[in-house]
């Protein structure tokens, strides 16, 4: 059964550090690209980062650059985002989710809005709480 399980998720607080992982099972990562995600209380979810299995390139969303870093284990079939200097604005529940081939960006970065219809896989996410 093809399948994505998030964890690593806490409470934080601000400026802390945390690394979620997304392990896949029932399929090889190889030949996707995996997106972590976010959804706050009340918010739409949004995307956060994204890495092509292939060759390792790595997009983020502008907000989360230079403070999240995405990346992939072929060898254990997951993918990992370790976020440091969190923010209070980075509280959600996170997902992952693989799309076929590779990252759907714009202008270079992972765009905040997405289109989820291009995500073939979802795991059921991780709570993530950064509060002081």
């Amino acid at each position: 059964q093809v399948q994505l399980v998030e964890s690593g998720g806490g409470l934080v607080q601000p400026g802390d550090s945390l690394r979620l992982s997304c392990a896949a099972s029932g399929f090889t990562l190889d030949g996707y690209a995996i997106g972590w995600f976010r959804q706050a209380p009340g918010k739409e979810r949004e995307g956060v980062s994204c890495v092509k299995i292939t060759d390792g390139t790595t997009y983020y969303e502008d907000s989360v650059k230079g403070r999240f870093t995405i990346s992939r284990d072929t060898a254990t079939n997951t993918v990992y985002l370790q976020m440091n200097s969190l923010k209070p604005e980075d509280t959600a529940t996170y997902y992952c989710a693989a799309e076929r081939w590779t990252c759907t960006t714009v202008a270079g970065s992972f765009p905040k809005r997405i289109h989820e219809e291009m995500y073939d896989y979802w795991g059921q996410g991780t709570p993530v709480t950064v509060s002081s």
